[in-house]
């Protein structure tokens, strides 16, 4: 892999990771259009391990608090909003697999994606009394994690879905978009560790540490840019414009399934 490939993948992967537009839909789109295979699965850890550093820098405060009460609420929501996703990608792995070779799958995807940023914002706009922490109920949570499962599915947006989600069960706007965030941890850690094993399998050896390094680097700084852009836009009620950007983008996709 040439240094301009790894910031390329790396810098898509950085932002779309954590912006509502799918990191798994664009990457599907970019190896389409620019007939490039899949980046090697160590290259794959690398970049998902660089998104998971963005998030514990954006939200070190809340870690730390959970690492010295591990038996909070919060640690409680994040626990049972992590099975749904855990269950899917384990029992259907085969069917996650195929899709993830269909521009259908992802132009369905994403226009879906647009459709729950627009209702969920709108839903938002009408609610009163948004739900903290203490006022989440187990039924929010597995909602939430239930959209979190159905984002494995590329084209559909992990943080569009979970906020939306969020926001649908009348969460506050920022504690929906930090619990969308805290959510990514398990996800980001389990597909990074079920990729691992993956690369022991092969005995993959690495030659040049040099793009791993700018992957890991760039994936990072992109990431929490991207964390910051989508916390503030949902915390001023606007992070339903990219509805617009995952309307086009899924329909053109549509257009290139049908016509090519």
């Amino acid at each position: 892999m040439t240094i301009i490939e790894a910031l390329i993948i790396a810098l898509v992967q950085g932002i779309t990771e954590f912006l509502p537009v799918s990191s798994s839909g664009h990457i599907v789109i970019f190896q389409y259009l620019l007939n490039v295979e899949e980046p090697p699965l160590t290259f794959g850890i690398i970049v998902h391990l660089g998104t998971l550093i963005a998030v514990f820098v954006a939200f070190w405060q809340d870690i730390i608090s959970i690492l010295k009460k591990p038996f909070s609420r919060i640690t409680l929501l994040i626990i049972i909003g992590s099975i749904p996703a855990a269950l899917v990608g384990f029992f259907l792995e085969p069917l996650i697999e195929k899709a993830f070779t269909s521009l259908l799958v992802v132009g369905i995807g994403l226009i879906f994606t647009g459709f729950i940023l627009k209702y969920s914002e709108k839903l938002s706009n009408l609610k009163l009394g948004l739900k903290l922490e203490e006022k989440t109920s187990i039924k929010d949570i597995i909602v939430i994690g239930s959209f979190q499962a159905l984002a494995i599915i590329p084209g559909i947006s992990r943080s569009g879905a979970t906020i939306a989600a969020g926001l649908i069960s009348g969460l506050d706007r920022e504690f929906a978009a930090r619990l969308s965030f805290l959510l990514s941890i398990p996800v980001i850690l389990g597909a990074a560790v079920f990729q691992l094993s993956d690369v022991f399998a092969s005995g993959i050896y690495i030659k040049n540490l040099l793009p791993y390094g700018i992957g890991l680097i760039c994936s990072a700084l992109f990431g929490y840019l991207a964390i910051k852009v989508v916390v503030n836009l949902v915390k001023f009620g606007r992070l339903s414009v990219f509805a617009y950007y995952v309307w086009g983008v899924g329909f053109f996709t549509l257009v290139a399934y049908f016509l090519f």
